[in-house]
């Protein structure tokens, strides 16, 4: 039994896949923030330009 838990106190495979989700973590945490300061500012300009187009009179040329 002793001999089992010194072997698997020395195994490093896990140490891996633990870095890898830790790394999937943040990057899906940036991508996050990334998408909703994008769609912020989508959503802004989507409301200015149908302010602007509402605004316009098709009639008349300048």
């Amino acid at each position: 039994m002793m001999k089992f838990i010194k072997n698997f106190r020395k195994d490093e495979d896990g140490a891996v896949t633990v870095d890898w989700v830790v790394l999937t973590a943040a990057v899906v945490g940036l991508a996050v923030a990334a998408y909703s300061s994008i769609q912020t500012g989508a959503s802004d300009l989507t409301s200015r330009t149908n302010t602007y187009m509402g605004s316009q009179n098709p009639g008349s040329f300048n």
